[in-house]
């Protein structure tokens, strides 16, 4: 880790925008380097969802285990592998950060459960309290609002796991492992404009009529992902 900041941080890809939204937004790693660019580092991806993973968690200072569109709790090859990864990381306290899927496959790992929420779909941006805020992450933010797209939640928490946000939809909306993670059940790395792509693409698809309108009206809010980083900062910097 370079003195007063992150190297790499290594962006563990578990799910990639559907090839005709790519051209125009990119992949997950390019939206959390954007995210993360205040951190000043520089972005290498493991795109484990091929089976790239990486061989020893030092070979950078912070993972990110991005959002996709499986459940933690599917049959696929690299699930495993990433569970043990993250274990090994939380043995040896290497940071990490979890986006959504990352947010729930960190918590499958080290105990905790996922289920399909009986609350249905939660798209566009999501406000979020925070609450039992540790002293480690320095100041609370008054709100946490993220750009959201899941049905999947974390319903029973690993022993360890503070909760720092919550809401009326997501009770575990953000997760606090002391010395380990910071994880997050929003999209603070999506654009709007992706969001809104992404709701008018699944639409009549995977989504109905009625959460598309629901998503496009909740995007109508004003996001602040900009607070992560510095709470990043807080929890692994000093």
């Amino acid at each position: 880790m370079q003195d007063g900041g992150f190297g790499v941080v290594g962006v563990l890809e578990t799910g990639r925008p559907p090839e005709d939204l790519a051209p125009s937004f990119g992949d997950y790693p390019g939206m959390v380097g954007e995210w993360l660019a205040p951190l000043g580092a520089q972005v290498r991806p493991y795109a484990v969802l091929d089976g790239e993973f990486p061989d020893s968690p030092a070979e950078c200072d912070l993972w990110v285990i991005t959002g996709s569109r499986f459940g933690v709790y599917e049959g696929h090859d690299w699930i495993a592998p990433l569970e043990e990864f993250i274990q090994i990381c939380h043995d040896s306290k290497r940071p990490m950060v979890g986006i959504c899927f990352g947010h729930q496959i960190i918590a499958q790992a080290l105990g905790g459960v996922v289920r399909k929420s009986v609350k249905g779909w939660g798209l566009g941006v999501h406000d979020y309290t925070p609450v039992n805020w540790p002293a480690a992450l320095g100041r609370a933010p008054e709100r946490i609002a993220l750009q959201s797209w899941h049905q999947d939640q974390v319903e029973d928490l690993p022993v360890e796991a503070w909760r720092i946000a919550t809401s009326e939809f997501c009770e575990n909306a953000a997760l606090w492992y002391p010395g380990f993670a910071l994880t997050f059940q929003g999209h603070p790395e999506f654009p709007a404009d992706y969001v809104r792509a992404l709701i008018e693409y699944r639409r009549g698809k995977t989504i109905s009529d009625e959460v598309a309108e629901e998503g496009l009206r909740n995007l109508a809010r004003e996001a602040n992902p900009e607070v992560l980083p510095d709470l990043i900062a807080a929890a692994f910097l000093t």
